[in-house]
């Protein structure tokens, strides 16, 4: 079995949407949310196709069930290794197949819109390096956060490695990747991994939405540019960011949300603004 044919056609993902914002929820809460095949599939094709959506301005990521995501379906997993015949091969597709993986959960962090992830119950693995991904994130009290690799004897690499570092101080990360010890919604709020704590999964949901919705507001040129530039400056030099966020602004910032900000101003009402175009992503 192939990741790329991995797919049993039960939806893992399904998505609503409430005016310019997306709701994406994880659907297999009778599997704990847990991460096969066909989960990684529909996750990659979703985030594609909304960041190419022009009605969209925001994206709400939340899950079914118990937990938000038990991570990596274990079993599905070790269907994988079922045929290694030539070492060298099976190596090689290997590290195609983890390329795919991980450009799923890039999916996400790639989206053009903001996307705002309600954390509750586990968020175990792989749960982690989609939770990583997203650009804010709101817990319930509940839930807790475990980077779970080192329990099952592999080195995580779906991005939280990566992207963790840059939202909670360094050696808070490795002590989480290389113990496996669980940290509850209040030491994450404390840390920085979450933006706040509510008390139950449907205030945090309460929460979330708010959030999307207070972005989906606003000039949409304004937060995809913010996005972006956020995003090409983690790891790079000042100046790069700089230089960068230049030149966005010098071909963007003539634009029509501009000039309606400040019509609203003049009468006191609140701007509203065009769609961006409709585009791949």
């Amino acid at each position: 079995m192939t990741m790329e044919a991995a797919s049993t056609g039960t939806a893992r993902i399904v998505v609503a949407r409430d005016g310019t914002v997306a709701h994406v929820e994880l659907a297999r809460g009778d599997r704990l949310n847990a991460m096969d095949g066909g989960f990684f599939e529909e996750l990659g094709a979703t985030f594609r196709a909304l960041s190419g959506d022009s009605g969209v301005r925001a994206i709400l990521l939340s899950a079914q069930g118990r937990h938000f995501s038990a991570g990596l379906d274990l079993g599905w997993a070790a269907a994988q290794f079922a045929e290694v015949g030539d070492p060298g091969r099976f190596a090689e597709r290997q590290v195609r197949d983890i390329a795919w993986l991980q450009g799923a959960i890039d999916a996400v962090e790639a989206a053009r819109q903001p996307v705002i992830a309600v954390l509750h119950g586990g968020v175990i693995g792989g749960g982690v390096d989609l939770a990583c991904a997203c650009d804010l994130r709101v817990a319930a009290a509940d839930a807790w956060f475990q980077v779970a690799e080192v329990d099952v004897g592999i080195t995580a690499d779906l991005g939280t490695l990566q992207r963790l570092p840059h939202l909670i101080p360094g050696g808070i990360v490795r002590e989480l990747a290389l113990t496996g010890r669980k940290m509850a919604a209040d030491e994450a709020a404390r840390w920085g991994l979450v933006n706040r704590v509510a008390a139950d999964r449907d205030s945090a949901l309460a929460a979330g939405w708010e959030l999307a919705r207070t972005i989906a507001a606003k000039s949409p040129m304004a937060v995809v540019g913010t996005k972006r530039s956020l995003n090409h400056s983690r790891g790079r030099t000042i100046e790069d960011g700089l230089r960068d966020v230049a030149t966005w602004n010098a071909a963007t910032l003539a634009n029509a949300d501009l000039a309606a900000i400040g019509r609203a101003r003049a009468a006191g009402t609140t701007a509203t603004f065009a769609d961006l175009r409709a585009g791949p992503g």
